[in-house]
């Protein structure tokens, strides 16, 4: 955890530090930590002198009197006491930016901050079964009225189209992917059900979803075949960054749903979580949606743009990619948010060390 940190964000070389113990078999934490145990005092001085050997370290900091030890071996030593007054370094510093993180807790587990998670969970586990399994059976219209006396706080912004007419195509509703449940404040917005798309949900997520929800199966053909069928029956939901993001930034779009229709309407999706985040890499994905009504005040936003123009469309000449960058782009200047060209296999292989694939992910669980 803190090696990949330092190297990548701080631009340090190597780390030295209690190593954990795992669990060859398994992969998980055991519990110890390895031998010599932990490095501190003279164990840090004995790590500090293997690892130079004869040279001696240019600058030394340190916390507290245990680091005299190993700053007893530098040319220089400092001494940084802790301060109530200092501030985290602020993202823009770091060395790379930091788009991709897991873990459920939005904020630093200090103390005081563990305490009022603790003395919640019973209240949010009680909470959040009501918020999910309430709504369920209602009638999307009627969800917003719901979600207002739960606690839910949402807010939609612009105009929402109407219903296809009978024997027309249903409208393309192309959004960025804050959380599991952006296709289902889509329907809750527009008061009426659409159907959604999605690679990696379970049998049981898409049994318990109050929307249609259908798996794509990764093969183009086949894919752009089923999206078609769909849209031919009515509004269809598409998160074409292929997973989340909690940052502020936008993944790359993938260009197969402007092949697929020309009544496209992209949406600005947002959320505000202030002690769980929705989403997970390494986590149970089932879990997500519980966890984020777990949150004391949940927000969630969708703001709905003006349909593309005829001409910013496949038939118009424009290629898919053309579109879906275009698409991207309108959408962050909304959001405020930072576009990139990272993918959904970016994300995976730094926080879960697999391509993002349910098969892979499986495989590397066993």
């Amino acid at each position: 955890m803190v090696e990949p940190f330092v190297k990548d964000f701080l631009g340090g070389d190597k780390v030295l530090g209690t190593e954990i113990e795992v669990n060859p078999k398994t992969k998980k934490a055991t519990g110890f930590v390895k031998k010599p145990g932990v490095l501190v005092g003279k164990l840090k001085r004995a790590a500090i002198e293997k690892e130079f050997g004869n040279e001696v370290p240019d600058l030394g900091i340190g916390d507290r009197s245990s680091d005299h030890d190993f700053m007893a071996l530098c040319k220089e030593g400092y001494m940084v006491p802790p301060s109530k007054s200092a501030r985290p370094v602020p993202s823009d510093r770091l060395k790379n930016r930091l788009i991709f993180h897991d873990g459920r807790l939005v904020q630093r587990p200090d103390p005081l901050n563990a305490i009022i998670t603790y003395l919640w969970l019973p209240f949010a586990f009680v909470l959040c079964i009501m918020r999910v399994y309430i709504n369920l059976p209602l009638p999307e219209r009627i969800v917003p009225y719901t979600y207002a006396m739960l606690g839910i706080k949402l807010k939609i912004r612009g105009n929402r189209p109407p219903p296809p007419s009978p024997g027309t195509p249903g409208n393309l509703y192309v959004c960025n992917h804050r959380t599991a449940l952006d296709p289902i404040i889509i329907a809750i917005a527009l008061g009426r059900k659409v159907s959604c798309v999605s690679y990696s949900v379970s049998r049981l997520s898409r049994f318990l979803s109050p929307i249609p929800t259908i798996a794509l199966s990764r093969d183009r053909e086949a894919d752009a075949a089923r999206l078609t069928a769909l849209l031919q029956k009515g509004d269809l939901v598409v998160c074409p960054e292929g997973t989340t993001c909690r940052e502020p930034f936008l993944l790359r779009f993938s260009a197969l749903f402007a092949e697929m229709s020309d009544r496209i309407v992209p949406v600005a999706m947002d959320c505000k979580q202030s002690m769980f985040y929705g989403t997970t890499v390494r986590g149970v994905k089932f879990w997500d949606p519980y966890f984020f009504f777990m949150n004391p005040r949940p927000t969630y936003e969708a703001t709905f743009l003006d349909r593309l123009p005829d001409d910013m469309s496949c038939k118009a000449g424009k290629s898919a990619i053309e579109v879906a960058n275009y698409v991207q782009k309108v959408l962050g200047d909304v959001l405020g948010f930072e576009r990139t060209g990272l993918t959904r296999k970016d994300k995976y292989l730094l926080l879960g060390g697999n391509d993002g694939k349910v098969e892979s992910m499986y495989n590397g669980k066993k």
